[in-house]
């Protein structure tokens, strides 16, 4: 969760810590640590000579979190100047020492992974704001998985003295810095499968993040050094990837039969299409043919008050258009999301993630508007055309999962269709031309029973799940879960 529709408008904190921290136990070996030596008492603190202006506090939780079944972890990836980073760490429930790794982030811009991790894929589930059971379709049925807060000020994340980034390139360093000083210190984690995962705004950071992976990794061979990070994929839900495919696609899937029986009147449709072509070019000609930044700023105002504000207007559940929305405000039509702000804000489960009382000011919310707003300000999406980083990733062997739940409105299917067929790389001509076909949760159920729609061809994979919205895990999760392990194990859909 969640893409922020663009318009609606929707302390300085000390490092110190109550709980202790020491600097890295390593194995008998004398250069690795065993994730299992670390304590649920302290932090250990893990740093790397190729990242001196990083290091990582990490600590065991405690066995009541989440699911006991998995021994899981807290901590934060610390910047220098002060920002620091927080992220949880599930080991697999199926064989951890074997199973590849997922690194999941929410979007927003803005959005906490604490919703990955509580609403949707994560080992548990919110029951209310106290509770939490056992999510029996979480993605580390067969993965170990990263939920990270990112970037800084997002959920657990801070800066000591207000420091923040508002572009993507520039918070993707800190993901290289993370990564590599994890897998360089855990050692069994080298040369296991990495997958960058996550939904929504997520769309338009995992593929810079990806970019910033390939080519740290391609240095270091350059330097006689063997990767640490064997980037295998990235698999992004319902994914806000390139603006020029997907405003034009909110007319299919509010005013055309493309999700579900068009839910915008006669009138509304009318004025929206009558403006797309003026949308259209404005955007074209100052964003992609130039970047001149007022004009820019004042397409993408025109263009989101015309589909996006249109949306927020109607009454919609603009994640899942099949539903209204009561209270967008306050729940971003989710109740589940304040049960999650509720627990994340207990003293008793602070303590169990190691937030120290110092930071008691440090409020948990779902999504950093602030940020959001600094984000959208800066034209995060639109200076920089992300699918590049798709084609570009695509020509290197990585492999792209696009999927997407066939009703959700912000981050709709058509629009990342549109925007996957556009992809220029060696295996368009065979991917664009296909129909799509049906895929199912049970194979050999295709025609009878399908699960969604699909089409691939080489490294890319376009997928839709039907009848799920924007958050898919949380709407289908036996269907999202299928789909993952078999991304994983390379199967046929």
């Amino acid at each position: 969760m969640y893409f922020v529709l663009p318009l609606l408008q929707l302390a300085t904190l000390a490092c110190a810590s109550q709980i202790p921290f020491m600097r890295n136990e390593l194995s008998s070996d004398g250069t690795t640590l065993r994730l299992s030596a670390l304590s649920n008492e302290h932090f250990t603190v893990l740093e790397h000579p190729e990242f001196p202006s990083h290091s990582v506090r990490i600590k065991k939780s405690s066995s009541e979190f989440c699911d006991p079944s998995v021994a899981s972890y807290t901590g934060w990836i610390d910047t220098s100047p002060a920002r620091h980073l927080f992220f949880y760490f599930f080991e697999s429930r199926g064989n951890p020492e074997k199973d590849d790794v997922i690194f999941w982030t929410n979007g927003g811009p803005g959005g906490s992974s604490a919703l990955g991790l509580f609403m949707e894929l994560g080992p548990c589930r919110m029951v209310d704001g106290n509770t939490t059971k056992v999510n029996p379709y979480s993605w580390n049925e067969n993965a170990n998985i990263f939920f990270i807060d990112q970037p800084i000020g997002v959920g657990f994340s801070y800066a000591d003295y207000g420091e923040s980034v508002s572009t993507t390139e520039e918070a993707a360093q800190d993901i290289v810095a993370f990564m590599t000083i994890f897998f360089e210190t855990f050692s069994k984690f080298k040369g296991r499968g990495f997958h960058l995962a996550g939904e929504s705004y997520a769309g338009r950071y995992l593929p810079v993040y990806a970019g910033a992976i390939y080519d740290h990794n391609k240095r270091l061979e350059a330097s006689g050094v063997e990767p640490i990070i064997n980037l295998q994929s990235v698999m992004i839900g319902n994914g806000y990837t390139d603006l020029a495919t997907m405003i034009p696609s909110y007319y299919d899937v509010l005013c055309t039969p493309a999700s579900v029986d068009p839910p915008f009147d006669i009138g509304a449709c009318i004025k929206i299409k009558t403006a797309l072509p003026r949308c259209q070019k404005w955007f074209k000609e100052s964003c992609l043919d130039i970047f001149d930044v007022i004009s820019c700023r004042a397409a993408v105002s025109f263009c989101s008050e015309l589909t996006g504000g249109s949306m927020a207007a109607s009454g919609l559940n603009p994640y899942d258009i099949s539903k209204h929305c009561d209270d967008y405000e306050d729940t971003l039509c989710y109740p589940i999301s304040n049960y999650i702000t509720e627990y994340l804000n207990r003293p008793e489960t602070r303590e169990i993630l190691g937030i120290p009382r110092e930071l008691s000011n440090l409020t948990f919310s779902s999504i950093n508007m602030e940020l959001n707003h600094a984000f959208n300000a800066g034209l995060d999406q639109a200076r920089v055309q992300t699918k590049f980083y798709l084609e570009n990733l695509l020509h290197r062997g990585v492999r792209v999962l696009i999927y997407v739940g066939s009703y959700d409105g912000v981050c709709n299917w058509v629009g990342n269709n549109r925007m996957v067929d556009s992809l220029e790389w060696q295996g368009s001509a065979s991917f664009a031309p296909q129909r799509l076909r049906p895929w199912s949760l049970i194979k050999g159920q295709e025609e009878t029973s399908p699960s969604g729609l699909i089409k691939n061809t080489g490294n890319l994979t376009f997928l839709t799940i039907e009848a799920a919205g924007h958050m898919v895990p949380y709407d289908k999760p036996a269907e999202s879960l299928e789909m993952v392990k078999r991304w994983l194990r390379r199967e046929d859909f």
